[in-house]
């Protein structure tokens, strides 16, 4: 294929405009008026088919306003017929740099792009943008959420998590509202979500299980004698004798953070059975009898839902400080959040979680029994960002699901400083921040 190309001026309304890849010219009066005092500055770039008509590639903007301005001659840079790709990516190319082109418009060219067989790293390549935004585009637009959210104008961010949950009407009901209200609790709201789903999955499968068993199944227990369901291995029996897993009469399911579930066997009625508490709190008072308050019942409640909360904040936050540690350079005034840690909090340093530390940092932690040692003795590069991922490793073993309830000057530390650094703190991790 040659590349010969000439000048000529040409009537804009005598060219033929091929399909652009952004939708919107923006003919704005202040650019009409310049047109008709100063005319086309510019070239418009085309080329000329076998039949002689002159079809735009680049300048779609100029020649529609020339036309609007009443110019009878253009200049115009013929060049020969471009292969339909490359047409695109070079019409990406030229509005990505004069006009950033919408997301929608972007998506709309990646997937015209991609039907044509080629793929993210060649669009990448011929567009000059990140292969991993052309992908993320991509999958976003995969999807009737993602689309729809492009379109309407919201970030590559947001329509990628709202694809995520693409046939979910109530979840994208839900992170809709979110974006429109409090976008910046969008990620703890998408990782709430996920949680849940996940738990419910879960919890569905082991339910199943147990009642093909014939087991029975209890929302709660404890280990104390104000339960109406006590774990077997927080009772004995009468005798002293310690309760074993034959004596269980029901089961709890409990469901971490990750979306696991254990199955944990207790005993309801207990009492009758002639079952005696392991445990007693520190200054109990003798159980309650009867059935809960409403005001206890809503402070369980609340208490269900903050835990949840919070372990769904851990993820997000664990990941923000991955994404934040993945970056050129360590963030501002790290070394005194390190030393501060040090000489205020010695046991972020003593007792850090290692797996938690090193996926912070990106490092291999499968298989691994210290996999912070082992990248350090791996490597010496980027070495202020292993000490900060341990640091934050040491915070995060303090930051328990219930933390919210006793916030103590290690936690607020903590998340202040990472608030400093641009992390958005969750619904219950501000009422550590407020304490």
């Amino acid at each position: 294929m040659t590349n010969t190309q000439q000048l000529e001026f040409l009537d804009p309304a005598t060219l033929t405009l091929d399909i652009n890849v952004r939708k919107d010219a923006e003919l704005t009066a202040g650019f009409i008026a310049s047109l008709k005092e100063h005319g086309v500055m510019e070239p418009v770039l085309a080329h000329r088919n076998a039949d002689g008509v002159v079809r735009v590639l680049m300048g779609q903007r100029r020649t529609l306003g020339a036309v609007e301005a009443g110019l009878i001659s253009i200049p115009v840079v013929v060049k020969d017929s471009p292969e339909e790709a490359e047409r695109i990516m070079t019409q990406m190319v030229e509005n990505i740099q004069r006009t950033e082109l919408s997301g929608a418009d972007e998506a709309d060219a990646y997937k015209q792009l991609s039907l044509m067989g080629i793929s993210a790293a060649q669009m990448a390549k011929g567009t000059g943008r990140d292969k991993a935004v052309v992908e993320d585009t991509l999958k976003a637009s995969a999807t009737a959420a993602g689309t729809k959210a492009l379109h309407e104008g919201m970030t590559l961010e947001q329509a990628l998590v709202l694809a995520e949950f693409d046939g979910d009407a109530d979840s994208i009901e839900e992170l809709n509202s979110v974006i429109a209200d409090e976008p910046h609790y969008l990620d703890h709201v998408a990782q709430s979500i996920r949680d849940k789903k996940a738990a419910a999955a879960a919890l569905e499968a082991t339910l199943a299980e147990l009642a093909e068993a014939g087991k029975s199944v209890v929302d709660e227990a404890g280990n104390y004698a104000d339960s109406a369901a006590i774990y077997v291995d927080a009772l004995t029996t009468a005798a002293g004798e310690p309760a074993t897993d034959e004596d269980a009469n029901a089961f709890v399911i409990q469901t971490n953070y990750r979306g696991e579930v254990s199955v944990r066997p207790v005993i309801t009625g207990w009492e009758a059975l002639g079952f005696v508490p392991k445990y007693k709190r520190y200054g109990q008072e003798p159980a309650q009898s009867g059935p809960m308050t409403d005001e206890q019942k809503e402070a369980r409640k609340t208490l269900i839902a903050n835990n949840k909360s919070m372990e769904s904040a851990t993820v997000v936050r664990q990941e923000w400080v991955k994404t934040l540690l993945s970056r050129k350079t360590a963030p501002k005034a790290w070394a005194y959040f390190v030393v501060h840690a040090i000489t205020h909090h010695p046991e972020t340093t003593q007792g850090y979680e290692s797996h938690v530390a090193a996926a912070m940092i990106g490092a291999k932690t499968e298989g691994q029994h210290h996999p912070l040692r082992s990248h350090v003795d791996e490597t010496t590069a980027r070495a202020e960002f292993a000490l900060i991922a341990l640091i934050c490793g040491g915070y995060e073993k303090k930051v328990l699901k219930d933390s919210w309830r006793s916030p103590y000057q290690i936690h607020k530390d903590y998340l202040e400083q990472l608030v400093t650094w641009g992390y958005t703190a969750s619904a219950v991790e501000q009422i550590i921040l407020d304490a």
